[in-house]
């Protein structure tokens, strides 16, 4: 979740090395970890309904449909909050950036309650 924040600070920042950094964190960031013993964290559980939402789904994660909306205006936020780094304008860079990561949570909240509530007519893994 904070990768977004981190990019942001880094453009306002000038700092490219700190950039490059967050960038390959986000592209390794996914293989470094074993799996969870248990779907116990919402992290855990928000990963594994996003995985659900895309294959199983077959849904995308942008749109105009909800809840896709809260994705697609997150994505929004993210030029905002770039565009307003790269022109050094803090507070503008913050509001976005804050919104960027309210609608990415708003998104997994939506589908991990659509995963949870799949999930209570299975038998449960927790």
């Amino acid at each position: 979740m904070p990768t977004g924040a981190v990019i942001v600070y880094a453009v306002y920042q000038r700092d490219w090395r700190l950039l490059t950094a967050a960038c390959l964190w986000t592209l390794v960031n996914p293989v470094l970890f074993v799996p969870p013993e248990t779907e116990d964290a919402w992290m855990t559980r928000a990963v594994l309904a996003e995985r659900w939402w895309l294959t199983e789904e077959a849904n995308g994660t942008m749109g105009l449909g909800y809840p896709n909306v809260c994705n697609t205006g997150g994505a929004l936020a993210s030029v905002v909050a770039l565009y307003a780094a790269w022109r050094r304008r803090p507070v503008s860079a913050a509001i976005a950036t804050i919104v960027m990561g309210g609608l990415k949570l708003w998104w997994l909240r939506e589908i991990v309650q659509k995963y949870d509530a799949r999930e209570e007519g299975t038998s449960s893994h927790r």
